[in-house]
């Protein structure tokens, strides 16, 4: 079985404490002991986010992350295409048994749908601001 990807959750993760603690710059440090992972993948996950114009990263000692735009003006799908997470699913690649009527033709069948849920799944995501997200936090906090 394939593992599954956890780069979007991640990157989702940072912003909603990059959010939360919003005007503050949060050392990666911190960030990695919040999101309990390896202090790599999550500098690489803020790579991510450095490049797609979403955080401003300051390296050295005393360095630390922030948001550029407001929470309110950064959706799920921002976060979701910075992370580079995979798609909903993925078509396998096995070769296609040409006398198999279902092998010859799933693949184009399961592309569309793939297509399909990938759309949707993005749609989704646009309409869910990082705002969004803080504020369940804050109230779940309480």
């Amino acid at each position: 079985m394939s593992a599954t990807s956890v780069q979007f959750t991640v990157a989702a993760h940072i912003m909603a404490a990059l959010g939360f603690f919003r005007g503050k710059e949060i050392p990666s440090a911190t960030l990695a002991e919040s999101v309990n992972a390896d202090p790599t993948f999550v500098r690489k996950s803020l790579s991510k986010l450095s490049k797609a114009g979403l955080i401003v990263t300051t390296r050295g000692k005393n360095g630390g992350s922030t948001l550029t735009r407001s929470p309110e003006q950064i959706t799920l799908l921002d976060i979701y295409r910075a992370s580079a997470a995979p798609p909903t699913f993925a078509i396998h690649n096995y070769p296609v048994e040409k006398k198999c009527p279902i092998s010859s033709n799933i693949k184009g069948c399961m592309s569309s749908v793939l297509e399909k849920a990938q759309n949707s799944f993005e749609n989704t995501l646009d309409r869910i601001t990082l705002a969004e997200i803080v504020g369940e936090i804050r109230r779940a906090s309480r």
